[in-house]
């Protein structure tokens, strides 16, 4: 009796899933998507602050800035359409990480809101995008 009242409760509690894996995925996307954006803004400031501010590892800062801002244009598009969207995930979460490790002196809240878009990137990697996404339309994985 009681487990058919747990299932009958927490049983539909599945049918959220994808508008939260849809909310997670739109969430970070604008808000890589709006870094990208800053970046191509001031190009110049950019440069400057991967040569100087950034310690990204093992590339110069140009090859880094360009790549960054790349990955943070295109990479959000296919998140929040859900278009490859592990993919798409695993490659901001990558740019995430190293934004983590490349910025010396991060506060505290910057770090925390760095490790929240980390670990909703990583459910989208786990569970993919769900029902509402392109990658479900097209049968990707």
């Amino acid at each position: 009796m009681i487990i058919t009242i747990y299932n009958a409760i927490f049983g539909k509690a599945q049918w959220l899933a994808a508008p939260a894996l849809l909310a997670a995925r739109v969430y970070v996307a604008w808000v890589f998507f709006k870094s990208g954006l800053t970046k191509l803004n001031d190009w110049d400031s950019t440069l400057m602050l991967f040569e100087y501010e950034y310690a990204v590892p093992i590339l110069d800062f140009t090859t880094a800035a360009y790549l960054a801002t790349f990955g943070e244009l295109v990479l959000p598009a296919l998140l929040a359409l859900g278009l490859f969207a592990r993919k798409a995930a695993l490659g901001i979460f990558v740019i995430n990480y190293i934004a983590v490790i490349s910025l010396e002196d991060m506060p505290a809240a910057a770090y925390n809101l760095h490790v929240i878009w980390g670990l909703l990137l990583l459910a989208v990697v786990i569970w993919g995008a769900e029902r509402l996404s392109l990658d479900k339309l097209f049968k990707i994985k």
